[in-house]
Parts: structure tokens; C-alpha cells; sequence
């Protein structure tokens, strides 16, 4: 669940991040350009996301910590996407091999 909760977190801010005017963006992607082209649905669909990555987390921790967590993972995948995104150091692979073996790992040890 908190896997899930990370990738939503994860699209939600990626979403919201192809809203911005200034940053400076790459459309390798079909669905980044129309991210671009209809602004208003996806900053709709960005926070909706957001809210239900918050609900994610409140339902598998309390409310406390699952705010604080919430937060604190918003911070960190914003920070490394308006790092990472300009430099194109973030590819649908990687991302992919890395939340398959999150995954792996959280169902391994819960």
C-alpha cells in the first residue's frame, strides 16, 4: 500500500510539474504533450491524485504519521523531479525496475 501511495505521489507531482510555465520541459512522451495542451485537467487530475495518495496514507498509518510521512515524500519526489527532469535522468525503465522492487521488498517484509 505505501508502494502505491509513492507512485501516486510520484504521478501526482509529475502531473502538476507539466502545468508550470516555467519550467522547461521535454515531450518525449504522447501523454506529456497533452498534459501541456489541457492544463486545467490535469491540474484537476494532479490534485485528485494527491488527495487520494494522502488518503493511501492515512488509511495505512494514522493520521499523524501519515500526514507527516505524506509531506515528507512530497517534498523529496518534488525536489528530485524539478532536479532530475530537466537533465532527462529520469526514464520510464528505471523508474519501473525501481517501483517493482520496492514493491517486491514491502510485500516481502509485511
Amino acid at each position: 500500500m505505501i508502494t502505491t501511495a509513492s507512485l501516486i505521489v510520484f504521478l501526482a507531482f509529475y502531473t502538476l510539474y507539466y502545468t508550470s510555465k516555467k519550467a522547461v520541459l521535454s515531450y518525449d512522451l504522447g501523454f506529456e504533450k497533452w498534459m501541456q495542451k489541457n492544463p486545467k485537467q490535469t491540474k484537476i487530475t494532479g490534485l485528485v491524485l494527491l488527495l487520494t495518495a494522502y488518503g493511501f496514507w492515512l488509511f495505512t498509518k494514522s493520521l499523524g504519521c501519515g500526514s507527516l510521512l505524506f509531506f515528507i515524500q512530497l517534498m523529496a519526489v518534488g525536489s528530485l523531479i524539478v532536479v532530475l527532469t530537466p537533465l532527462k535522468k529520469i526514464s520510464r525503465s528505471s523508474l519501473l525496475i525501481l517501483f517493482i522492487i520496492i514493491g517486491l521488498l514491502e510485500f516481502y517484509y509485511s
